[in-house]
């Protein structure tokens, strides 16, 4: 049993864990919050409050922290006393809070994949290029370290792992399609951190086809599928985390990742690309100051976190699968559906935070009760999937399947 949670970052994803974990703070313990910016963490807290999140009295507090300084993310965990750390940061910071980690002994949760600041698009797979380096040194600590816990990467992995497990004999491809039909009423914003999002959208498209590394273009390969309750949807064929350990753990041939994206997104992203708004290398203007094309673009856009009072709609995330059982064809959709509108009546975020944000929080919980404390670096399909799924059905996340 581990007790006492650290949580680094204080965006919307930062918001749904901190309330998912207080909703449950009789099994996680004092629950603190990390930010660059401390009223941030306070604003969490007192959306907390609001909404009556704790299920018991207890430690609820906000901290002030650069979580690159490996030494200060060290001090804060100790004088908190905080057994799992949930780093829903920038994944810029990721490897610097791993390494606090190994230092106190702390369970490790992240969401997402390391990145650096100057390198868009690295080679795949990108596990490879930092965390699984480090693979030796966790199980050497017997330090337990669950990567890319959200939803996509996450759950996506789990519904994979799941339907290796109990649905088919053999898997020929896997389609993770991510749907989001909601409406948050501003021209122009990102759902989660713009440099974050824009990042992923800026290089090569990888994707993993006949058991090899695929390169397209972003926007170059697009597709129609129809989903539950969403109805159709055009999306487009892009990289992401998850076909980044999958395509090495789970043996399958066939591994893309499908966002939707509207039309305006499409032309807006093409506008600022074309100009160089989005590197993510300095530049010099005239008058001699030095920026980054891409943070200046992040600073002009709507802090996502302020889109969800007004979003509605739905969104539709799942894993397409395809292969055989008893030796016959076999076809199943492992989805969730989820609604901007009561995420923001529950939790105070959207819908995009929350998917991302109750899966980690979920991972929190099995670590503490020791399911998921596996004293080691693992990926969401290295670990048993029931458990997992299971507790998201009970807490905001329900699974379906469609054959």
């Amino acid at each position: 049993m581990k007790k006492n949670l650290l949580i680094i970052g204080a965006g919307g994803v930062a918001q749904v864990v901190a309330h998912k974990c207080a909703q449950h703070n009789d099994l996680m313990g004092d629950i603190n919050i990390a930010s660059r910016t401390l009223r941030k963490c306070e604003d969490i807290i007192a959306s907390i409050g609001q909404k009556g999140s704790m299920k018991v009295p207890g430690v609820l507090k906000g901290h002030a922290l650069d979580a690159q300084n490996v030494g200060a993310t060290i001090e804060l965990i100790r004088a908190t006393k905080s057994q799992i750390v949930v780093n829903v940061g920038p994944a810029f910071v990721n490897m610097a809070v791993l390494s606090a980690c190994l230092a106190t002994g702390a369970a490790y949760v992240d969401t997402a994949i390391h990145e650096d600041p100057l390198k868009i698009c690295e080679t795949p797979p990108w596990y490879a290029n930092y965390e699984w380096k480090r693979r030796d040194e966790c199980e050497k600590a017997g330090l337990t370290a669950i990567l890319g816990a959200g939803f996509d990467p996450g759950v996506v992995n789990a519904y994979a792992a799941l339907a290796k497990a109990e649905y088919f004999d053999r898997i020929d491809s896997i389609d993770i399609i991510d749907i989001n039909a909601g409406d948050h009423g501003r021209y122009f914003a990102t759902n989660f951190d713009p440099e974050i999002n824009f990042r992923e959208f800026t290089g090569q498209v990888w994707s993993w086809q006949n058991n090899q590394w695929t390169s397209n273009k972003m926007f170059e390969v697009k597709k129609e599928w129809d989903m539950p309750v969403v109805g159709p949807r055009t999306t487009y064929m892009t990289g992401h985390d998850e076909i980044h350990s999958l395509s090495q753990n789970l043996g399958v041939p066939n591994i893309r990742f499908w966002m939707s994206f509207s039309e305006r997104y499409v032309t807006v992203f093409t506008v600022l690309k074309n100009l160089g708004l989005l590197s993510e290398q300095p530049i010099k203007t005239a008058e001699g100051l030095e920026v980054v094309p891409l943070k200046v673009v992040k600073a002009v856009l709507p802090d996502p976190s302020s889109l969800a009072p007004d979003y509605t709609g739905k969104t539709c995330i799942g894993d397409l699968v395809k292969g055989v059982k008893d030796g016959k064809e076999r076809e199943i959709l492992f989805y969730n559906v989820s609604d901007h509108k009561a995420a923001y009546e529950e939790v105070g975020s959207q819908g995009i935070s929350y998917t991302a944000g109750v899966p980690a929080a979920a991972t929190a919980m099995l670590i503490a009760t020791g399911e998921w404390d596996v004293r080691r670096m693992a990926n969401i399909e290295d670990l048993p999937p029931r458990p997992f799924l299971d507790l998201l059905d009970k807490i905001g996340l329900p699974t379906q399947i469609r054959e």
